[in-house]
């Protein structure tokens, strides 16, 4: 799947599409909320106004984030757009310094991870009608006045998936050896599982139109959130582009960049696995059918030289010979019916996007 990159100038028109916050009064934004998620205001969010339901959200998933939390909404805010923070399971002040700072907090009882709380934000963004979704850290690494710029692919119709790139050759910032290095090498391997190839897999600002909004769901673990993205995008032809941004990295890596560079290629495996079941037992069958050949072939000139049957090497070229064919069929077998599940899933979320339009035309 091809790959553009987005220009970044923005037009009147698409600047107009933003919502600014207030723009829909507190009485009339009770009653929509309602009628939108069927659950009372007050049971959903701990206090503050509501958001509009149509135009931009920015979502900031967090945990422990209570340092940056404030800056990072209150420069958001400033952009005119309403911003969900879900707080996943902080031990900290994250959720009140959010609060404090104008956003509306979602909060999970316990830290489940990154794609949890992505999920969140694109139930509310389905049910709220948001015509577009903004994902950024929490952390201070993204510069929320560029917002603008990741939206215009979106808002032009452009692309379903804009991702902030830090690795185009116009993205300023500075980025540590260690981990331009780590993110490249991760980059190089989900392009070649995916089908689709970008300059920076691993970033987590992006912006999602309204048919990504209602067509991604997310499964994996970690920090491979954003590699699933190109999985669906790959699958269900979403448009892809990426956009310069800045990266400011102010604190070093929470976690220990090796381990976290492991754990985030064990989930690119594990999603070819489940996604790519034609490259992770086709490939690995045929390797293994050659390896038996191989073996078939010295079987054969050993027993022309001498007359005597290697039979060593005959239980390998046999075992390797019939293990090879068995992945290879296993791996037939499993994209065809990758293929049903994958047409399954595009008419679930077309009746589902159809049905959440007439409910919208209704209300």
């Amino acid at each position: 799947m091809a790959v553009a990159r987005a220009s970044t100038g923005t037009s009147s028109a698409e600047s107009s599409a933003l919502i600014p916050l207030g723009s829909v009064r507190p009485d009339q934004e009770k009653t929509m909320m309602g009628q939108a998620t069927g659950v009372a205001p007050r049971d959903r969010y701990r206090r503050g106004r509501h958001l509009p339901l149509t135009g931009v959200l920015v979502a900031i998933p967090a945990y422990n984030e209570e340092r940056f939390i404030g800056s990072v909404v209150l420069q958001v805010r400033r952009a005119g757009l309403s911003v969900l923070v879900i707080d996943d399971g902080s031990s900290d002040q994250t959720s009140e310094v959010a609060e404090a700072a104008g956003a509306f907090v979602e909060r999970h009882p316990e830290n489940r991870g990154k794609a949890e709380a992505l999920n969140t934000a694109f139930r509310y963004a389905r049910s709220s009608g948001a015509s577009a979704l903004v994902v950024l850290d929490g952390d201070g690494q993204h510069n929320a006045a560029e917002i603008q710029r990741l939206l215009e692919p979106i808002l032009s119709g452009e692309a379903d998936i804009a991702i902030g790139s830090r690795f185009l050759a116009e993205s300023p910032g500075s980025i540590p050896r260690v981990r331009r290095l780590g993110q490249k090498a991760m980059t190089a391997v989900t392009n070649a599982c995916s089908g689709a190839a970008v300059t920076d897999s691993q970033s987590g600002f992006r912006a999602f139109s309204r048919k990504a909004i209602e067509t991604l769901l997310f499964s994996a673990k970690g920090f491979n959130v954003e590699v699933e993205m190109q999985f669906w995008a790959s699958e269900h032809g979403l448009r892809l582009v990426e956009v310069p941004i800045t990266a400011v990295y102010l604190d070093p890596p929470k976690r220990n960049v090796l381990s976290h560079g492991l754990h985030v290629l064990n989930g690119i495996l594990s999603l070819v696995g489940r996604r790519r079941p034609l490259l992770s037992f086709g490939v690995p069958g045929f390797i293994v059918l050659l390896v038996g050949l191989s073996f078939g072939v010295m079987v054969t000139q050993i027993y022309q030289t001498t007359h005597v049957l290697a039979v060593g090497y005959s239980l390998i070229t046999v075992l390797c010979t019939i293990t090879g064919l068995l992945s290879i069929f296993t791996g037939l077998l499993l994209h065809s019916v990758r293929g049903t599940f994958i047409d399954l899933e595009k008419r679930i979320i077309d009746l589902a996007s159809a049905s959440s339009f007439s409910h919208r035309r209704v209300r």
